[in-house]
């Protein structure tokens, strides 16, 4: 187990080291200027904005000091917002997003499960058809089309739920809805083929002709079984429900990360955008690993040794 953690983290630390020069070197490549706004700024100002925040330097010097200064957990400094770093700003949006995140995280398993399991034991029955249905809509419709249309039916028209903020209960409904969609349906889809796999696997019929009552079947060999691809799949799904995020942040007025990074893209605020592009991109890898060592928990047949599986 050990020697497996050392390797990951190793491919961890790789990985991570090719997302901050890809993304330090994507941003050096994207054309304009970021001092420059709608009302012309005087050339001499425009030095002075670049020596400040040292753009007058080649490049690769300006690569390896931001390499040395996201070692020390340095982000850099705003562009745009006035004596703000990046690590604070990400420090002040990012309580919104974990809650937002870690809610449609818990939805959307729990409600997935529910419905897989559900369409595996009543198999082609109504139940199966709704659940499918539900499925192939979460997956086929958009995330800012649902939060759309939740918007316009549950405030604009019903005035069930508050349109946009992030204050109490209430306002949680509709963005983790809107953000859990895709992931419900993907769960309900894995978890009922999973099940119906197992459900028809020969150690369940020993058991009935044993005499074990049905929850202790369920529970004991069903679910403890059929759920591991859908441990597999958090990784994916924390991937989807983070960078999702984005985009429903910004449609429910949420001031979490992803609204930040959404204004920093459109007035080009560079070490925002990078900033929080790292912060994600660590945020994912670190998922990833977790749902790598959940296996063994989750599976007891699987043994990790050497970074493989035996």
């Amino acid at each position: 187990m050990a020697r497996y953690i050392a390797n990951k983290l190793f491919y961890t630390l790789v990985s991570l080291f090719i997302l901050i020069s890809a993304t330090f070197f994507l941003m050096k490549a994207i054309p304009g200027n970021p001092f420059m706004s709608e009302k012309k700024v005087p050339v001499a100002i425009q030095e002075r904005l670049y020596e400040q925040y040292g753009l007058n330097k080649p490049v690769y010097q300006q690569y390896f000091k931001y390499l040395g200064d996201i070692a020390q957990g340095d982000f850099g400094i705003s562009m745009k917002k006035i004596n703000q770093d990046v690590s604070t700003i990400i420090g002040d949006t990012f309580t919104a997003s974990l809650k937002l995140g870690l809610v449609a995280i818990v939805v959307s398993v729990i409600v997935g499960v529910t419905l897989g399991l559900l369409a595996a034991l009543y198999h082609r029955r109504l139940i199966d058809n709704i659940a499918m249905v539900v499925a192939v809509l979460g997956i086929a419709v958009p995330s800012f089309v649902i939060a759309s249309l939740l918007q316009f039916v549950f405030s604009s028209k019903l005035h069930m739920f508050p349109t946009m903020g992030f204050k109490g209960p209430m306002y949680y409904v509709l963005p983790v809805t809107a953000l859990a969609a895709q992931p419900i349906a993907f769960i309900a889809r894995l978890t009922r083929s999973s099940m119906l796999e197992v459900l028809h696997a020969d150690y369940i019929k020993t058991a009935k002709a044993k005499g074990l009552r049905w929850y202790a079947i369920l529970f004991k060999h069903v679910i403890r079984n059929g759920i591991l691809p859908i441990v597999t799949y958090l990784g994916p799904m924390t991937a989807n429900i983070v960078t999702g995020s984005v985009v429903i942040e910004q449609i429910f007025g949420i001031g979490g990360i992803g609204k930040q990074f959404v204004q920093a893209i459109g007035v080009r605020d560079y070490p925002v955008i990078m900033g929080i592009t790292i912060f994600y991109g660590i945020l994912l890898m670190v998922a990833r690993f977790l749902t790598d060592v959940a296996y063994v928990f989750v599976d007891p047949r699987i043994k990790l040794s050497g970074g493989k599986e035996d």
